[in-house]
């Protein structure tokens, strides 16, 4: 029998009532419940592909539209086993050990993969590896059967030696593992490294092997793709992200209109003109322009009457987005907040409460505005430099997307008036520059009310890592705390590479384990029960190799 249905006071959508009581609706990620199957992509490549690159970028899209995304760096795990890094010899297929402890790594990371998308309500996993044999795939394959994953593989294939030469040099010869080493000898071993696993690699075959697989390849940093049996909507959106991105220097500035005559009066929404500082910005505006000296330089507005007239100022072709509008305040546009608290105080307590899944009644919610504003952080990722003059909620959308805020955070960023934000994507993630026209404005920005923030939060944070998100736990988990069977440290290496000492286990000790041995696929599937994890106070590691 069909449930009752009550509207949700904060989201205003209408959920099934449950025991006449209604419905509380989920509120781990603020995303959609899917009945799709959850989804593990699998990076395919040798080392210096980008591989990385790709994951934690994607990671950051799919987490800003919602879909509750987290990367797993099996180099990671593998720098929690073994702390010291000799040379590129323990990626040699013929060194026993090493092959061992670079599987039971694997291990760790899928069951880490299965807890999150069972039990922490993520949607997507990133397997972020080289995966260039048939065996490793096929083991992976096996995983998502057993757990009913959704399986789609990345394959980043680059065979221009000056991308690979320029992608070590930025990030890898700068990664633990070559900490105490020259640039010289780190670039050396790192092109041997990608020979050894170069010798046993395995692309995937869209013509006969790999028929029956979900997968993209990306050749050549997005010169050339080619697409192979996408199932659902999830795949379909990041094949559509990947076809779209560019590794190409650029910067992308944001910033509000100038200072309107409603910002004057602490109105919500409307459509005003500028108030003469606000016309004063646009002249500064322009001459901020002419000394940037930036080729090309796109100009994107919104349709509203303050952000055109702050573009008009700049004498240069601009294109108008509705997309880039004010969020709508509905049944509150043009009131002051007082006048909100004081007409619907019911209303105005609810945004404090859930300020980015709040919806205004006839109106809009963040949530809403990042769907809204997709399309133009598509055509962001396309272009090269572009100014883009809008509003402050949408200029949020966008810095959090850029800066891989959560949406908790997002309606808090500061976005003040007459203030550049000049934005400049890195390898993982982006450097951010915030520079004052010296015009005075109005401060439009409304702190999270202090009983709020005293209680503790409703919605869950991101869950991917770049240099510029905000502060992530002091405390936690190491990845792997045991591997299959106890390991003996392992043999120096006659050519070691940045040390004396030779590679040694994690806490100095041989690594125990819990594991049944390995099934014929080379995945006991127990392993994510039995394998424990225990707290820790290392932080993220922000630089990855392979």
């Amino acid at each position: 029998m069909p449930r009752e249905l009550t509207q949700n006071r904060i989201q205003k959508i209408w959920i099934p009532s449950k025991d006449d009581k209604p419905a509380v609706p989920r509120r781990s990620t603020g995303g959609p419940h899917l009945a799709n199957p959850p989804t593990v992509i699998v990076m395919v490549g040798l080392p210096a592909r980008g591989k990385t690159y790709i994951s934690k970028k994607l990671t950051r899209y799919l987490n800003w539209i919602g879909m509750p995304t987290k990367v797993f760096n099996v180099g990671e795990y593998r720098r929690e086993a073994v702390k010291n890094y000799s040379s590129y010899d323990f990626f040699k297929a013929d060194n026993e050990s090493a092959v061992k402890i670079r599987q039971q790594c694997a291990l760790a990371a899928l069951r880490d993969v299965k807890s999150y998308l069972t039990e922490e309500g993520g949607q997507v996993a990133v397997f972020d590896a080289t995966n260039t044999t048939r065996t490793r795939r096929e083991m992976i394959l096996d995983f998502g059967s057993e757990n009913h994953f959704k399986i789609f593989f990345i394959e980043s294939v680059c065979d221009d030696p000056s991308v690979i030469a320029t992608n070590i040099m930025e990030v890898k010869v700068s990664c633990p593992d070559y900490q105490d080493c020259n640039k010289t000898d780190a670039m050396e071993d790192f092109h041997k490294r990608i020979e050894c696993y170069r010798a046993h690699y395995q692309p995937l075959d869209p013509d006969q092997y790999d028929r029956s697989l979900s997968f993209i390849k990306v050749i050549d940093v997005g010169r050339r793709f080619l697409v192979n049996r996408i199932q659902d909507h999830i795949q379909s959106k990041i094949v559509y992200y990947l076809m779209n991105i560019h590794v190409q220097p650029r910067a992308i500035y944001l910033c509000r209109h100038g200072e309107s005559m409603y910002n004057l009066q602490g109105r919500l929404g409307g459509d005003s003109g500028l108030s003469p500082r606000g016309r004063k910005f646009a002249v500064s505006m322009s001459r901020f322009v002419e000394e940037q000296d930036l080729t090309g330089l796109k100009v994107w507005t919104s349709q509203m009457c303050s952000s055109i007239q702050t573009a008009e100022s700049l004498g240069v072709p601009y294109e108008q987005w509705k997309a880039l509008n004010e969020i709508d305040a509905g049944v509150c546009e043009d009131m002051t907040y007082d006048e909100v608290k004081e007409k619907y105080p019911e209303e105005f307590a609810l945004r404090d409460q859930d300020k980015y899944y709040y919806r205004y009644p006839a109106g809009e919610s963040y949530q809403d505005l990042v769907q809204r504003v997709e399309p133009v952080i598509m055509e962001l990722e396309r272009q090269e430099n572009v100014l883009v003059i809008c509003h402050q909620a949408v200029m949020r959308c966008l810095l959090a997307y850029f800066l891989d805020k959560s949406a908790e955070e997002m309606p808090y960023l500061k976005c003040p008036l007459h203030t550049v934000l000049k934005l400049t994507p890195l390898a993982y993630g982006c450097k951010v520059e915030s520079i004052s026209l010296n015009v005075e404005a109005v401060n439009t920005h409304r702190e999270r009310p202090e009983e709020m923030k005293k209680c503790p939060g409703t919605l869950s944070r991101r869950n991917s890592v770049t240099p510029l998100t905000s502060p992530e736990p002091n405390i936690k988990k190491p990845r792997i705390d045991d591997l299959d069977t106890p390991l003996q440290e392992l043999p120096p290496s006659p050519l070691s590479l940045c040390t004396s000492s030779h590679l040694t286990m994690a806490g100095q000790a041989a690594i125990h384990c819990h594991c049944t041995p390995l099934s014929e696929t080379g995945l006991p599937f127990s392993v994510s029960k039995n394998l424990k994890r225990k707290s820790s106070n290392c932080h993220e590691i922000l630089q990855h190799c392979q």
